[in-house]
Formats: C-alpha cells, sequence, structure tokens
C-alpha cells in the first residue's frame, strides 16, 4: 500500500505537461532522423537540445525539488533560443538558396519564396512549444514560491 498522498488536479496537470514535453523531446529526434537531419554540427544542435530537455524533465518527474524546478526553467528557457536560433537558420539557409537561383532579385522578391523554402520554418518550433510546455508546468508551482 502506497503512503504518498494522491495528487490533487493542479500535481496532475504539471506532471502531464512534463510527460507531454519529454515526449516531445523523446520524438524530435526520431523525425530528425528521419528526414536526415545528420549533416554537419548545425544540424546536431537540436539533438542535443532534445536530450538537454529530456534529462531536465525526467529530473523534474523524478524529484521535483526547487533546485530541479529552477534547472528545468533554465533548460527549458535555452532550448527555447535554441528554436528560435533554428527557425533563423532555415530562413536564412531558404533566403540563400532564393537568391542563389535567382540572382538578379532583391531580397525583398524573394522573401515570399524563402518563407516556403525547403527548410520549413515551424520545423524548429516544436523545441520551443516543447520548452514553453516545460515552463508552464513550473508556473506558480508551490516549490518556487517565495515565504511570506
Amino acid at each position: 500500500m502506497s503512503t504518498t498522498p494522491p495528487l490533487d488536479a493542479e500535481a496532475r496537470y504539471r506532471r502531464f505537461l512534463l510527460w507531454v514535453t519529454a515526449g516531445l523531446f523523446l520524438g524530435t529526434p526520431v523525425e530528425l532522423l528521419l528526414t536526415e537531419h545528420t549533416n554537419g554540427l548545425e544540424q546536431r544542435i537540436p539533438f542535443l537540445l532534445c536530450l538537454v530537455g529530456l534529462v531536465a524533465v525526467a529530473s523534474a518527474l523524478r524529484a521535483p525539488g526547487r533546485k530541479t524546478l529552477l534547472t528545468l526553467r533554465g533548460s527549458m528557457i535555452g532550448i527555447g533560443a535554441g528554436a528560435l536560433y533554428g527557425i533563423y537558420a532555415h530562413l536564412s539557409h531558404n533566403v540563400e538558396f532564393e537568391l542563389e537561383i535567382r540572382p538578379t532579385e532583391g531580397l525583398g522578391d524573394v522573401v515570399w519564396d524563402a518563407l516556403q523554402g525547403a527548410s520549413p520554418l515551424l520545423a524548429p518550433g516544436i523545441l520551443g512549444l516543447a520548452a514553453l510546455l516545460g515552463v508552464a508546468a513550473t508556473f506558480w508551482h508551490p516549490l518556487l514560491r517565495r515565504p511570506s
């Protein structure tokens, strides 16, 4: 018989958010491998971000405490920054390609095609979403409230 008290609705919701976040950090590398997103160091960054995120989420699920939750938040902020960099990298690669195939066009003329280019802009956004969910799981967490 378990001696731990049952979780209230808020705690169950927090755990749910963390499990969804973990699922995103597990699924994203699979998609990256299937799309052969493995050329060079820059394309391996999302794998590292997923590993960091998964470790941080697993730690928060296993042993939630003030230090663990703050570490989770910090990790998610870093992963969110990585996602923004990924969106920038995808857009810049698309613009570069468009300018290469249409060298006489100006930047303004190729932006729309770059937004629709081969490197999807929202693909890195899945890491941003995971980071947002990870932070949301800690929002107003009782272990992070300052004593009155």
